[in-house]
């Protein structure tokens, strides 16, 4: 090839590269939603899809809402799902999955899709439309084009009359209500509160934060301002910075709350609307310092499989324990840094932890990896079995993340804690390489603060079920842990008063209970000759010790059945956790 043709060819591919992305860059997708008839409860959504050039184009509505680990199946709300070219003409579309659709534009440069969204579950994973307000959850509501989750675009959002106020972390575009988005990501990570909610702002971290609630309730706003202020303030101690320009706090006061879900920089909140003092206050406190924490670890500092998302599909990881477990520990830890627990209260804290881990029956039976992989088929989905097959990643990952502490306390001679390693996480994962790490490499990473190879540690405490050192662990840091681990009679059939009738509900495995051969669902009626309540069962089984037996009356399927109960014992681990006043520096766990 001549020089000359070189030239010409090299020429043409640039062309040809620059014409490609030109087109690329004008793709974009932008919806309009509407709520005409709220009381129907019905969002209308208007997708307009422009210059792509596909013949067919595949769109599709997500089966679960990132932070919430369940396939939720978002397309049973969807209703009369229709495509039409720029002049209105409507084109071919066809259902081919559960949650997917076909449209044939054939030439057209602009498709618009239109279809309705049944939204009436009011929690913070999923839409809800009424008189009042509206709120979205955006994975349950908005499409996206197969293949092209990357094209950023803008929302319209059209209130209904009697609606005066839009609240979103999305950037505001051209007017009031219209707002950009960088990608599909970006615009389903963004819940949008819509309706008359109270608005109110304040500085914190160099941040500024907006909270915007929904429904009455006993709250103070200056009381929120401060102590909102100071949990921000904290966290961003734990990692240096903060990430944000702006957030938002979405709060829905209801009878009753579902907690929360987090987002990279804002937060859906549900709480019963009179939790605003006392104990009540403290716990709304907690909740706030774990969905904050949450714009770190999990948003940013993240397993690899967990982004860029599938919507269409589980993403499964076996490190919740560190997403939810570890964020379950600072969120508790934080309230002790802002002055809103004592030590001795803290140390309750992890002490409660531990006897709930460690006295479920669960615990010795899933691992906490399985867990958190199995999160997808199992926490979401309990049964009257669950207590007795699995446990809780939460729990049990914030009793680990206590645990590392004081490993990397002791091992840095008091100069590092966890917050030095989770600042190791965002530095080097999502500031210098944008991604994701493997459980390699998680391990890894941590092993280096730790100062020892974890192997056997992960062998027995995140894929086996052994009970921890606490004693051994604690006592580095001036803990004193007391093994205060019992056996006592025990029924092991927890009862229920239904109808009138003593039902039972569950049964622990290897239990007295599981030996007679009761079942779940089944009726005490008699013990011992005698018609008995739930309270009468109750006192007689307090009453026995091991290998007492008496006769009870049962209905399985409205057939009577005569069972002979002998009463066995129960193990049930339980520690007691102190402060050493004689230890050096008089600290735990909890002072870093």
């Amino acid at each position: 090839m001549t020089n000359n043709n070189f030239r010409k060819m090299k020429f043409i591919l640039s062309l040809l590269i620059l014409i490609f992305s030109s087109l690329l860059q004008a793709q974009s997708v932008s919806y309009k939603l509407s709520m005409p008839k709220p009381q129907n409860h019905y969002f209308h959504v208007e997708m307009e899809l422009e210059d792509f050039n596909e013949k067919e184009i595949d769109i599709s509505l997500p089966v679960w809402a990132p932070g919430s680990y369940l396939v939720r199946e978002f397309s049973k709300n969807i209703n009369m799902v229709k495509a039409f070219d720029e002049n209105g003409n409507p084109l071919e579309i066809k259902k081919q999955r559960k949650n997917s659709w076909t449209i044939n534009k054939s030439k057209n440069k602009k498709v618009i899709v239109k279809y309705e969204v049944y939204a009436f579950e009011l929690s913070v994973r999923t839409s809800f439309l009424d008189l009042t307000h509206g709120y979205v959850s955006g994975s349950g509501v908005f499409m996206f084009v197969e293949g092209h989750l990357d094209v950023s675009g803008e929302l319209k959002i059209i209130p209904f009359e009697g609606f005066s106020t839009v609240s979103t972390a999305l950037p505001k575009a051209k007017t009031k209500f219209e707002f950009s988005y960088t990608d599909y990501d970006h615009l389903v990570d963004c819940p949008i509160e819509i309706g008359n909610q109270l608005v109110f702002d304040f500085n914190a971290a160099g941040v500024k934060h907006t909270v915007a609630i929904y429904g009455d309730g006993n709250y103070l706003i200056d009381e929120l301002r401060t102590d909102m202020a100071k949990i921000i303030e904290e966290e961003t101690k734990v990692f240096g910075q903060n990430p944000n320009k702006e957030y938002l706090f979405i709060i829905h006061n209801v009878v009753n709350g579902q907690g929360g879900l987090e987002h990279k920089n804002s937060t859906t909140l549900s709480v019963n609307r009179w939790t605003y003092s006392g104990s009540n206050y403290i716990k709304f406190l907690s909740l706030v310092a774990h969905e904050y924490f949450h714009l770190w670890n999990v948003k940013r500092i993240r397993p690899i499989e967990l982004g860029p998302f599938d919507y269409n599909q589980e993403n499964y990881t076996d490190m919740l324990w560190v997403m939810e477990g570890f964020t379950s520990y600072y969120d508790e830890l934080i309230l002790l840094r802002a002055g809103y627990y004592s030590q001795n209260q803290m140390l309750g804290k992890v002490e409660s932890a531990i006897n709930y881990v460690e006295g479920s029956v669960g615990s010795r039976v899933q691992p906490l990896a399985h867990a958190s992989f199995d999160a997808w088929v199992k926490a979401y989905r309990p049964n009257e079995n669950s207590s007795n097959t699995s446990m809780s990643y939460y729990s049990r990952g914030s009793i680990i993340a206590a645990l590392l502490d004081v490993m990397i306390i002791e091992n840095n001679k008091g100069k590092k804690c966890l917050d030095d390693f989770l600042q190791r996480l965002y530095s080097k994962f999502y500031e210098q390489k944008n991604r994701g790490f493997t459980s390699d490499e998680f391990k890894k990473e941590l092993e280096t603060f730790v100062g020892d190879n974890l192997d056997d540690f992960y062998a027995k405490y995140i894929y086996g079920t052994e009970i921890p050192p606490y004693e051994d662990v604690f006592g580095q840091v001036g803990v004193d842990v007391q093994d205060v681990s019992s056996t006592y009679p025990d029924f092991g059939a927890g009862l229920a008063n239904s109808g009138g009738k003593t039902i039972i509900k569950s049964i622990r495995s290897n239990s007295a209970a599981e030996d007679a051969g009761l079942s779940v669902n089944d009726e005490i009626i008699g013990c011992n000759g005698y018609r008995v309540s739930k309270a009468d069962v109750e006192s007689v089984m307090k009453s026995l010790d091991k290998g007492d037996e008496i006769d009870l009356l049962i209905s399985r399927d409205e057939i009577l059945y005569s069972i002979e109960f002998t009463m066995t014992n129960r193990f049930k681990p339980k520690f007691y956790l102190s402060i050493n006043n004689e230890y050096a520096t008089s600290t735990n766990i909890t002072m870093r």
